[in-house]
């Protein structure tokens, strides 16, 4: 079986305004040496401009909207890509604001991993509650406390244990996997890449790691659904049909017996010779061949991309999934579903709406019969509501026009996820999560 994408790490920085979160990514881009001469002399500029001399601001890293640097927050999600020797990241860098919630929403949907920063003066608050629920409803198995600003307290061991008694309090009873608590500063650059100067209470051994040594380290090639098959067609080929771009690199045999199914998979394991069934329609056929563009495959798993052949001449089309023979179509082909909501639009939800929903590669009408709850963002329980609003997450209840292949959100979050679409503006006004 060929290696899963373990060297790729999907990382979104959570936490209060202030905590440091921008600052964080900044050390471990700098002191990782990834940042270009070019940049870093841009960043020293605009440190010059808003501190005057002195150290580099390395929060501008990250903070590019100019609103951004003005106010010293972060509005927007930032994405920021580097590799190590051992792994490659993609690092969200979300809003600590209330009011960007779906901001924060839309950065840890994707993540393997959050790191929800705390500030080791305040300990653990209302944001750190908040941003670890949101963490476990997104089905983040894994989650790291950076303990920030340590150094603003001396490193004192017992400030530490405190919030590491709490946040592992927090995690458990939101049933959070793996998580780990981990104290540094950011500003000063202990800890993050580099060890630095520390407490004898903090020794150097694999139980007391630096940050990017545990991100280096942390496993999650076992995090994804390699049980249940799932492969939702994107795009059916056939050469000289509609829509090929072969340019005519086709023979005559190709052009009468080629027809693959191309897509992602997002769950399972798939082999040639497997027997499988497609859905809605339920017909079924064997697997005859796997390809890629570095030739056929043996085997292919969840998140590759690949072409299937199958045995039979099937009506197959984009929307439909490919699952296994022995799977219960029944159980996972719905046209009601009940899901959890992040409203991104200012325009309320209300029972009755209409939109289009987009589901791997299925877009079909939906109907919101009702809003089931809404969920307090500061005591963090369900609370009856008739709508949402601009950054509300609350569970609906939904009516489809097409039958949709889905898993709930926890087994399978490529098959689990969906978004709303307004039909008038083809705005995206939500992002759900099927429970």
């Amino acid at each position: 079986m060929p290696a899963l994408r373990a060297d790729l790490l999907r990382v979104a920085t959570a936490g209060s305004v202030d905590d440091g979160k921008s600052t964080l990514i900044g050390r471990l881009l700098y002191d990782s040496k990834q940042v270009l001469a070019d940049q870093l002399e841009q960043v020293e500029q605009a440190s010059v401009r808003r501190h005057g001399a002195g150290a580099v601001d390395l929060s501008l890293l990250t903070d590019g909207l100019r609103a951004e640097r003005e106010q010293g927050i972060t509005i927007d999600v930032a994405y920021r890509y580097f590799t190590t020797g051992d792994r490659s990241f993609i690092l969200a860098d979300t809003p600590g604001h209330v009011q960007y919630t779906r901001n924060m929403v839309t950065g840890a949907s994707t993540a393997d991993l959050v790191i929800v920063l705390v500030d080791a003066r305040q300990g653990v608050i209302e944001q750190t509650r908040r941003h670890t629920f949101i963490a476990s409803l997104l089905g983040v198995r894994h989650v790291t406390f950076a303990v920030n600003k340590m150094d603003l307290v001396d490193w004192d061991e017992d400030v530490f244990r405190a919030i590491e008694t709490e946040t592992t309090r927090i995690s458990t009873q939101l049933g959070i996997p793996d998580i780990h608590v981990i104290p540094i500063s950011a500003l000063q650059g202990q800890n993050v890449v580099d060890r630095g100067e520390l407490p004898a209470w903090y020794p150097e051994d694999d139980d007391h790691p630096t940050l990017l040594r545990h991100l280096q380290t942390v496993e999650v090639s076992t995090d994804r659904n390699l049980t249940d098959l799932r492969f939702p067609v994107q795009w059916v080929i056939r050469p000289g049909a509609a829509g090929d771009t072969s340019g005519g690199r086709w023979d005559a045999d190709d052009l009468h017996d080629y027809r693959g199914y191309a897509g992602q998979v997002a769950g399972g394991v798939l082999r040639p010779g497997d027997e499988v069934q497609v859905l809605p329609s339920g017909v079924r056929s064997r697997v005859r061949r796997i390809e890629t563009l570095d030739g056929d495959l043996d085997v292919a798993t969840a998140p590759q991309s690949v072409t299937v052949h199958l045995e039979d001449d099937v009506d197959v089309s984009r929307g439909d999934v490919i699952v296994g023979a022995d799977e219960d179509a029944e159980a996972i082909t719905f046209r009601e579903l009940e899901a959890d909501v992040c409203w991104m639009s200012d325009r309320a939800l209300r029972p009755g709406a209409r939109y289009l929903l987009k589901h791997t590669t299925t877009t079909t009408v939906a109907k919101v019969d009702a809003v089931l709850d809404r969920l307090d963002l500061h005591t963090l329980e369900r609370e009856d509501a008739d709508g949402l609003e601009l950054n509300d997450i609350g569970r609906v209840r939904i009516r489809l026009k097409r039958p949709l292949v889905a898993d709930p959100y926890l087994r399978d979050r490529a098959t689990g996820a969906f978004i709303l679409i307004d039909e008038g503006t083809n705005d995206t006004v939500a992002g759900g999560m099927i429970r």
